[in-house]
């Protein structure tokens, strides 16, 4: 009968859960805690008596038995009372030794209230002074070894020693942070060596148990001899550096750029989830192009938006996405969706409204050149504001559909523009590009073409009214990542072994990332009182070749030896490098030092109207030599490269 008991007793839950458990329960900690202050008890009676001569075990009052179990419940009571059995072991923080360090410190204390009390009342001490004296120091050394003595052994123990090894950059709280995350984390991908020092940071000494090093050849050296070919960054750090200067040695060196892009919040270093850290990626071409943050007026942009519609076309596309994104910031009272293509808006509204929720959104599928549908949409619901996005990009696509470029960015434009017009929008900012500046190609003319019928719009009904719509234009280069930009393009083909194509080994571009993009068109919304051309600076030219070679680095190969790189030549209607502005144009500066306007040709109405009728009605009729023969008229600097339609400009 007791052997069934037992056997019952055994297989119950309390026992069944024991070979798998990951950590030790909180009574198993209280318990351990517990048997650790018995020996540190009997410890400082040990030294009491072997030092103190006047310490006579035999004639105290109270028996040192009795004084062990005093001390133990009051130890207890402590630990109750700061909960320092509530963590786990092998997680232990600085936190949980406060938390040792108090349970004891208070232990001694109330001990030697106790001895007080009773010395007062009865002229006796319950508990020798001396044992106290010593027990509060050797409890907390021998409660504090445990948890550093079961931490180490389990990062030991779960230390994945096959994972790639990695420096960190940078010393401050992040990098920090990175480390213990690695180091405590028995599935981290990597195993952390040392700490590389950034500028104005010191080196030469250890930190969280690594060698902080100098970034110097004496330091790659090191690296490559004990075959550490990765480095971590944190976001924080890369705040704080130019990435395009001060990851380039990095990636000369032929080391892989890491970072935690996950990681946003890094103020309580011991409390971050450690199961994220696998999550550690490769830090990204657009990480190293992308410039300080901007800053705009954000008040300005709030009092033109907050409680009016606003209309976006293309508003399913890469810069159309974001602008939507970003308005809702500023409150509008609703936001129209214009897109023709079904699947990207669709996928666009799920998304907009789980992201924001309280949003009003009304999706419409249009087309732009159809010019009674786009009339009926103004007409019902009467936008305040219209940032125009809608239209064709892609350069060598339009070379060979003229016609198509025309009936999209000039007819779309001009249909967009006249019913603004017609039902009194206040605003109108046309997404314009640095192709439009001596245009080679049909897509920088098409727009162009643009530009000037929304200008010379402009002027004609501001002679007549000054309170009219407002015509801005904006003018940027390429965004990083924008749909058929070249990046995604090059990491596809790294992806598949390359070879990686570029057209040729002298092209350069201006790069701008989508958000800082629509920053500045936003900005430049406000700044406008019509008719402008804003001109943004897009920093340094980017060498095409040197942003295929990092990108292959970045993905772990070495160029022309792991992944080709092959030229193409130049594709019809492209340029080795894009301007931003008219050799016979100039800029003013605004009060963001990032956006100047640009001072334009101008033009008369009534002819440039007349003139891009003519176009439209030609594109309609697929004739791309005649469509293409009107845009150079229109647009005189168009002068065409590469491409079949050189014979059309002046010998």
């Amino acid at each position: 009968m007791k052997k069934n008991k037992l056997n019952e007793l055994r297989r119950s839950d309390i026992f069944s859960h024991l070979p798998q458990m990951n950590y030790l329960p909180r009574w198993g900690v209280l318990l351990m805690d517990t048997m650790l202050c018995i020996i540190a008890f009997w410890f400082s009676v040990w030294v009491g008596s072997g030092f103190f001569d006047y310490v006579n075990l035999h004639n105290q009052i109270v028996p040192v038995g009795y004084q062990c179990i005093i001390v133990l419940v009051v130890q207890i009571i402590a630990f109750w009372v700061f909960h320092t059995y509530s963590g786990i072991l092998r997680y232990s923080t600085f936190i949980d030794t406060i938390k040792v360090l108090l349970s004891n410190l208070s232990t001694g204390l109330l001990l030697f209230l106790i001895n007080l009390i009773f010395q007062h009342s009865f002229n006796w001490h319950p508990i020798m002074t001396t044992v106290v004296a010593v027990y509060v120091p050797t409890a907390f050394v021998l409660l504090f070894s445990l948890r550093v003595g079961v931490k180490t052994l389990s990062e030991t123990l779960e230390r994945n020693q096959s994972s790639p090894r990695v420096m960190i950059f940078g010393t401050r709280a992040a990098g920090i942070a990175i480390a213990k995350m690695l180091r405590s984390a028995g599935n981290a991908p990597y195993r952390p060596v040392g700490f590389i020092a950034g500028k104005n940071e010191r080196y030469g000494y250890d930190l969280a148990g690594l060698r902080v090093r100098p970034l110097n050849e004496r330091m790659f050296e090191w690296m490559k001899s004990h075959g550490v070919n990765h480095v971590i960054i944190s976001p924080l750090k890369m705040r704080e550096i130019d990435p395009t200067k001060d990851l380039q040695v990095f990636i000369d060196h032929n080391i892989r750029i890491l970072t935690t892009p996950y990681f946003t919040q890094w103020d309580n270093l011991d409390e971050i989830d450690t199961q994220r850290i696998g999550r550690v990626e490769a830090i990204r071409i657009e990480d190293l192009l992308e410039r300080p943050q901007i800053d705009i007026n954000m008040e300005n942009v709030r009092q033109i938006i907050q409680g009016k519609v606003v209309l976006v076309s293309g508003a399913a596309g890469s810069i159309g996405s974001e602008l939507v994104r970003q308005i809702q910031q500023y409150e509008p009272q609703v936001t129209i969706l214009l897109e023709m293509a079904e699947s990207p808006l669709h996928d666009l509204v799920l998304d907009l409204n789980k992201q924001f929720p309280e949003a009003r959104f009304i999706p419409v599928i249009a087309d732009v050149r159809n010019r009674a549908r786009i009339e009926q949409i103004f007409s019902e619901m009467r936008p305040d504001i219209v940032y125009h996005a809608a239209a064709y990009k892609h350069v060598p696509l339009m070379e060979s559909f003229p016609n198509e470029a025309i009936q999209a960015n000039v007819s779309g434009t001009k249909n967009m523009a006249d019913m603004a017009v017609k039902y009194g929008v206040k605003r109108f900012v046309m997404i314009s590009t640095d192709k439009a500046v001596n245009p080679t190609n049909i897509m920088g003319a098409s727009k162009r073409i643009a530009e000037i019928y929304v200008q010379s719009l402009f002027r004609k009904l501001h002679a007549e009214n000054p309170d009219c719509t407002k015509f801005i234009t904006t003018r940027f280069g390429n965004v990083l990542g924008s749909n058929g930009s070249v990046i995604p393009y090059f990491r596809k083909q790294i992806a598949a072994g390359g070879p990686v194509t570029v057209t040729h080994p002298d092209i350069i571009r201006y790069f701008m990332t989508i958000p800082e993009a629509c920053c500045l068109v936003m900005e430049a919304s406000t700044l406008g009182d019509g008719g402008e051309i804003f001109v943004f600076d897009m920093g340094k030219p980017v060498k095409i070749l040197d942003l295929a070679r990092n990108m292959i680095r970045l993905a772990g190969y070495t160029p022309e030896k792991d992944i080709m790189i092959e030229f193409t030549g130049l594709r019809p209607g492209e340029k080795l490098y894009e301007e931003l502005l008219n050799q016979k144009e100039t800029t003013l500066p605004t009060a963001n030092e990032k956006i100047m306007v640009a001072r334009v040709r101008e033009f008369d109405f009534d002819e440039i109207s007349s003139k891009v009728d003519d176009l439209i009605k030609t594109s309609r009729l697929t004739k791309p030599f005649t469509t293409v023969t009107l845009m150079k008229q229109l647009v005189p600097e168009y002068i065409s490269k590469n491409s079949i339609y050189e014979q059309l400009d002046p010998q």
